[in-house]
């Protein structure tokens, strides 16, 4: 054993000897950090303490004053918030942990004759009034665990700086400077760390392909083109990061962005040929590694992955009897399937026994879905979203939810 590897099993040591950090532990470091520049006669033991809690993890950073942007009245106000009226949603969309922090939609802007620009327009939850505010300013959004922060790009892709946008104001509290260019980002699932993918080039660029079934030209990632270079860690509380470079993918195409795995020591991408959407896991320094075993099945397009609890394992569409889709649900260590639930695709757990998902329009012929509340065990879904206004020459209409828990 080296020494690198000695210092590293002694913290891994005395980490599982610590409580684990709740979830928003980063959120209410930096919501500290705001309250702090609002008060001009802050004492220096009040300070002394604040930091103390801070290394603790001690929920003392979360204290419901006057100026505490976590809005409860909001965001933790009933289990379900449905407005099965709004496509696109004007108001909050939840059901139990998890919350519509966002959504986007993308329109193609040519470049060239054969080459084009995919760019995202988002709006966001303004965690004060609960409503999807339009911003923009930003070409990638992650919303952090909490919902007051989220990692924001600038516009032109790869980005040399990730911002960190206050929900409840709109303001970029700080910049974090990046060593390789980034067009990639999400958090951990407690918070605390940013994974930013690394790319040579704009990964939502675009060329003119034939589609199969209509012979017509589309819109479509360049074929053989893969500007992914690797991947930066980065603590949001600090700032710093390391980067690790993984090796070009010929078979990956665009976009291909990494995400941190449930424990959050390892990272996952996707798998691009014979094992399409199943996931290649690979640990800080960007060598590919085994997957945990509760992770070894998931498959990489299915965005609600394991249960909270960690006993289920969301899995992909695998019926539509009389235009009722259905996915499957499976246990993450065998891959045997449990059950099956209403939607077509699995978008998040709202607690152990319930999901959101897309639900397809049974009497539609083209792809409408809306969202939905579905719960394993039963046939009854609650509808939260109106049905997604579809056409196939027009798809920058359709928009795309974005995630994070309360």
């Amino acid at each position: 054993m080296n020494v690198e590897e000695l210092v590293r099993d002694t913290l891994r040591e005395q980490a599982a000897q610590q409580p684990p950090v709740p979830p928003g532990f980063a959120d209410r470091v930096l919501g500290v950090r705001r309250r702090r520049r609002t008060r001009r006669l802050a004492s220096v033991a009040v300070a002394a303490a604040a930091v103390v809690a801070v290394g603790a993890g001690v929920p003392l950073l979360d204290s419901g004053g006057k100026s505490d942007v976590r809005p409860s009245r909001v965001l933790y106000s009933g289990d379900v918030r449905a407005h099965p009226d709004q496509s696109p949603p004007r108001d909050l969309i939840g059901a139990g942990k998890s919350v519509l922090a966002a959504y986007y939609t993308t329109r193609v802007v040519p470049q060239t004759a054969g080459l084009a620009i995919g760019e995202r327009t988002y709006r966001l939850l303004n965690s004060r009034t609960g409503r999807y505010e339009k911003d923009t300013r930003w070409s990638v959004v992650a919303v952090a665990p909490g919902l007051r922060t989220a990692a924001v790009l600038e516009r032109k892709l790869p980005a040399a700086r990730i911002g960190l946008l206050d929900l409840a104001t709109g303001e970029v509290e700080r910049w974090i400077p990046v060593s390789h260019g980034v067009a990639g980002l999400a958090f951990s699932r407690d918070g605390s760390r940013l994974v930013a993918t690394t790319y040579s080039g704009n990964p939502d660029t675009f060329a003119k392909i034939a589609n199969a079934h209509t012979g017509r030209f589309v819109w479509g990632p360049r074929f053989g083109s893969t500007p992914r270079t690797g991947f930066e860690i980065l603590d949001v509380v600090s700032g710093r990061g390391t980067w690790a470079r993984v090796a070009p993918d010929r078979a990956v195409q665009g976009r291909e962005d990494f995400a941190f795995g449930r424990a959050g020591d390892l990272l996952y991408g996707r798998v691009v040929g014979p094992r399409d959407g199943m996931e290649q896991f690979y640990d800080g320094a960007g060598r590919k590694v085994a997957a945990p075993g509760n992770e070894r099945r998931l498959r990489w397009d299915v965005g609600a992955r394991l249960s909270p609890d960690g006993q289920l394992a969301a899995w992909g569409l695998v019926a539509e009897p009389h235009g009722t889709s259905y996915s499957s649900i499976r246990d993450p260590l065998t891959g045997r399937e449990i059950t099956r639930v209403r939607g077509a695709e699995l978008l998040a757990w709202a607690d152990d026994k319930r999901l959101i998902a897309w639900e397809r329009d049974p009497h539609a012929e083209l792809y409408r879905p809306r969202l939905v509340l579905v719960t394993i065990g039963s046939t009854k879904v609650v509808p939260l979203s109106g049905y997604q206004n579809w056409d196939e020459d027009h798809p920058s209409g359709y928009w795309q939810p974005v995630f994070a828990e309360r």
